[in-house]
């Protein structure tokens, strides 16, 4: 995948004793504050922090798509943000995940 820039973003493993819902967000919101400050008009983003860390998929989507909604609400900069989803349960959880947004994708 040809890019500019790579915005490496470690998310929190995943332990229900600490406060990884809140650092989960920070990773979205630093790395999409960043993708900004350096003129990067589309991102991409995995399901951070779900893979070995063991976060679980459904909060962690939720998280995903709640911070990239309230930062594209204020930021319109961006032309293009993607979510790469690695198998059809990931595929349909963020689908979920936008659908209680009222949003319909394909």
């Amino acid at each position: 995948m040809p890019a500019k820039f790579v915005i490496h973003a470690v998310g929190p493993v995943w332990r229900e004793d600490r406060n990884e819902a809140e650092l989960l967000a920070s990773c979205y919101r630093n790395s999409l504050n960043l993708a900004v400050e350096n003129d990067v008009k589309t991102i991409a983003f995995p399901a951070i922090s779900t893979g070995i860390y063991g976060y679980p998929l459904k909060p962690a989507t939720n998280i995903a798509v709640t911070e990239t909604l309230k930062f594209l609400r204020q930021n319109d900069s961006l032309e293009k943000v993607i979510f790469v989803c690695f198998g059809e349960k990931a595929h349909q959880t963020y689908l979920d995940a936008f659908q209680n947004f009222g949003i319909e994708l394909s």
